[in-house]
């Protein structure tokens, strides 16, 4: 009894981590900061160039975390190194967070230099969160306690957005929004705390583990032992491609959302009061979306989010008034976590069972490289033709690719091979392809 009430205390303080960074996630990279970026510290510049920077910026930052991301995966594996990187990463995302709280009037170097270290530490610290997952996850309970993550995570960023949202109605000028970026930096740092004190390392499973440099050493080798294993798994290969293309477009509409908003002249209370919303119909409306893929199979569950992503990004492009904004943030909610979870268990069950970190740092590496091309595209669109709608419309096309992908998955197949490497037993019982 008391070994289940620590493991359960254990699954709390790991979900609390969730609830603490996706603070980040809805302030800064979904509502106020992009808001605050085009109306203060981007003042003065042309028209489209916030919109552009911002782009630019998220592509940047995102693409130097997927670089660092594959050997420090198993360099944390090797040396018991996850917990370590968990607090270095948070501290740098948290801290580079606070101090947006000194960017004023025409200070967008120092915004964008600042929000790229808080999205570099938020996008490798996840890699060392997801990682602790299968360690803390009572026997048979993963996709419950990785789904209450979730739930708890909406309703976390949720609940600092309605905070930060009333500071910036009720305080003058811009201190609301400062003070809203500090908030942030202070809550993630909180709610990491209880990770920290409760969830133990995982005992190191790789032999030869050892310090220092050669650990370095021994993380690239066991990323180029994972890169070659991962070719003999074609139906677990082509998904994490088709994963790459529509979370591409998925990540990206959560980025530019506010920004393109913006730019059509919806007001900040109506961006962020929409964004929030987003928030708090995503925690049910995710469980709602696990119920539909046992009806109907993971892979026609991802699809049915896709395609309406599809009517999202097409219905943008004629966004005028502040209600549209509010149905399309609505409509976004209906389907931001389901196709997350779902996508996670359906690649879950073709991952042979001995070997499941290995092949989680590979989703996380992808899913990390998926957030660069979508705002970059969304940037480059925006110069050209002088207008964000072209920018947001063209997500169609990275959410249509990863349907035609999705399709040649053969899910069963995928169990098959996993479960023949291992000598597991079939789990065509656990999720309908």
């Amino acid at each position: 009894m008391r070994s289940d009430s620590c493991k359960e205390k254990q699954v709390k303080a790991w979900c609390l981590y969730d609830a603490g960074n996706s603070a980040f996630a809805t302030t800064i990279m979904a509502a106020l900061l992009p808001v605050y970026f085009r109306e203060v510290a981007a003042a003065g510049l042309a028209p489209n160039s916030p919109a552009a920077l911002w782009g630019y910026t998220s592509s940047l930052a995102l693409l130097i975390g997927a670089s660092l991301a594959p050997v420090l995966g198993s360099m944390a594996d090797i040396g018991g190194l996850k917990k370590r990187f968990l607090l270095v990463f948070t501290l740098l995302g948290a801290v580079s967070t606070g101090f947006l709280f000194t960017v004023g009037y025409g200070d967008w170097m120092r915004a964008l230099a600042l929000y790229a270290l808080g999205s570099l530490g938020f996008s490798l610290s996840m890699i060392f969160y997801d990682s602790l997952l299968p360690h803390i996850a009572p026997h048979g309970r993963i996709d419950e306690i990785s789904s209450r993550g979730y739930a708890w995570g909406y309703l976390g960023g949720g609940a600092l957005l309605a905070a930060n949202i009333a500071a910036v109605v009720l305080l003058p000028g811009g201190l609301g929004a400062r003070l809203s970026f500090l908030s942030v930096g202070l809550w993630w740092i909180t709610f990491t705390i209880p990770l920290m004190v409760l969830v133990p390392e995982p005992v190191v499973e790789v032999n030869g583990a050892v310090e220092g440099g050669h650990v370095l050493t021994r993380g690239f080798g066991q990323l180029a032992e994972t890169l070659r294993n991962i070719r003999r798994y074609r139906e677990l290969l082509v998904f994490l491609v088709a994963f790459w293309l529509y979370n591409d477009g998925v990540g990206t509409i959560m980025k530019m959302a506010a920004i393109y908003g913006a730019e059509k002249g919806i007001g900040m209370l109506h961006l962020v009061g929409a964004l929030l919303a987003t928030q708090f119909v995503g925690a049910p409306f995710s469980i709602l979306f696990g119920k539909l893929s046992l009806r109907v199979g993971g892979k026609a569950a991802i699809t049915i989010g896709l395609i309406w992503y599809g009517v999202i990004s097409f219905g943008a492009f004629f966004l005028e008034r502040a209600w549209h904004f509010w149905v399309l943030a609505i409509a976004v909610g209906m389907v931001q976590g389901g196709v997350q979870a779902i996508s996670r268990s359906t690649y879950g069950v073709m991952v042979p069972r001995a070997r499941t970190g290995e092949f989680f740092a590979l989703y996380d590496i992808f899913s990390k490289f998926s957030g660069v091309a979508g705002p970059a595209l969304f940037a480059v669109l925006t110069q050209l033709t002088g207008s964000t709608r072209m920018g947001i419309v063209s997500l169609i096309l990275f959410f249509a690719g990863g349907i035609f992908l999705l399709r040649k998955v053969d899910v069963d197949k995928g169990m098959n091979e996993a479960g023949n490497d291992d000598g597991s037993p079939k789990r065509s019982d656990r999720v309908r392809a």
